[in-house]
């Protein structure tokens, strides 16, 4: 699932360009936008089990607060550097400001292979960043969330170092300082499953519009960890048939279909390894690619779709669970081929919308019932696709450059009633 490509920063730029040009934004406005707020690198060290001393290079991107505070998730991979995380902050910011929520957008993480490192280890390492980023985080500032690689105990562990830096009276005013905890530590029941929720609601919605019946649809899905295996159990639930999956360990494929639920369990009995699944033959990454599908959901790393994979691409619909899967150079060639997109600041915002109402919860000291975090993700979800899509008419383009419309709108609005201090 390698590509290579220049710069995530500059595909930002690029689609911010064209949605600015279109909607003819305030110049002052477009400026500030253009920019993060603070791009903060820490280099700390952790004692390996071994007793040896290893640096490590832990980022966080503040790209803008005007609606509420910043927000976004932390990532643990190779391939984290200063620039993914400037790209990934600016879409949080977009991403919060088409669900409508009251937040910024941030993004960081750690440039390292947590695959390399023992439990105790990670452990170690998360906490050492957690107080290496210090006030830079907090319940009312910036709130991390999980990503690639990291999960509820990541968040428990920054939970744990962040409450211990607090004094003691203060501590049980801090528990939204991360969302996507575990739900001993303050999670809310629906978080897990939120962004591949989202992904299938948002599908849902393009399907109602495209007159397409998801009960006869095949599909095809690009990562199986949390976005995609969760989108492919509820793929399931409307009928759809999941003819492959492309993961890191290869690709399985069954023209007769495969059972997400059953992959689901097989890879949590095989540590994520799906490579050995017995009722699936395999195939290469070209031919994934070029499968013939109604539906292709790429929910791993970003520029899986480029100039080159996006002719191979045989599908009526790419529902981008993936932040940034898709170039602007393969959007312009999806367009001009007719293949719908559903783009990642709408598709896979379901997960920034659950991690909101677990913030929300941790605020008001409540607790929801699952049915209930459910449903609200859903009125969001389904809010803001409606949003996009009227934009996307109104403006006569295409629902990327609309969701981009959208958010630099609510942006603007902001702006312009609060003025530019001093």
């Amino acid at each position: 699932m390698k590509t290579s490509h220049k710069s995530l920063y500059e595909d930002v730029q690029i689609q911010f360009k064209k949605a600015a040009d279109l909607m003819n934004m305030n110049p002052g406005i477009r400026n500030i936008l253009s920019q993060t707020a603070n791009e903060i690198v820490v280099h700390f060290p952790v004692k390996m089990d071994n007793g040896n001393v290893k640096m490590f290079t832990g980022y966080r991107v503040q790209h803008n607060n005007i609606l509420g505070p910043y927000k976004g998730g932390l990532r643990y991979h190779p391939s984290v550097d200063l620039d993914d995380a400037k790209a990934l902050a600016t879409w949080m910011t977009w991403k919060t400001a088409i669900a409508g929520l009251p937040y910024g957008g941030a993004k960081g993480g750690i440039q390292f292979d947590p695959a390399d490192h023992s439990l105790a280890e990670l452990e170690h390492i998360t906490r050492r960043f957690t107080f290496a980023l210090g006030n830079n985080i907090g319940p009312e500032y910036d709130i991390p969330a999980p990503d690639v690689n990291t999960g509820p105990q990541t968040m428990a562990w920054i939970l744990d170092t962040f409450l211990s830096t607090r004094p003691q009276g203060e501590r049980n005013n801090n528990l939204h300082v991360v969302t996507g905890k575990p739900l001993n530590s303050g999670g809310t029941l629906g978080r897990d499953r939120a962004t591949g929720y989202g992904v299938v609601t948002n599908i849902s919605e393009w399907a109602r519009d495209n007159k397409m019946d998801l009960g006869k649809c095949t599909y095809i899905v690009q990562g199986f960890g949390n976005v995609g295996s969760w989108a492919a159990s509820f793929m399931k639930q409307k009928g759809a048939k999941l003819l492959a999956v492309e993961d890191v360990n290869g690709i399985l494929y069954n023209e007769k279909g495969l059972d997400p639920d059953e992959l689901i369990t097989y890879a949590k009995n095989n540590k994520g390894n799906l490579s050995t699944y017995p009722n699936a033959a395999t195939i290469q990454h070209k031919e994934f690619l070029s499968l013939k599908a109604d539906i292709f959901i790429p929910a791993a790393l970003s520029n899986q779709i480029t100039m080159e994979t996006a002719p191979l691409l045989n599908v009526r619909l790419v529902a981008e669970g993936a932040n940034g899967p898709t170039t602007p150079d393969a959007d312009l060639i999806l367009q001009q081929r007719g293949i719908g997109l559903i783009p990642d600041v709408l598709c896979n915002s379901g997960g920034v919308i659950g991690s909101y109402f677990e913030w929300l919860q941790n605020k008001r000291s409540e607790y929801w019932e699952l049915e209930e975090v459910m449903e609200k993700i859903r009125k969001k979800v389904t809010e803001a696709y409606s949003n996009v899509s009227k934009t996307a008419k109104d403006h006569k383009t295409d629902l990327r450059t609309a969701a981009y419309i959208v958010a630099l709108t609510r942006l603007e609005k902001a702006y312009l009633e609060r003025g530019i201090f001093p």
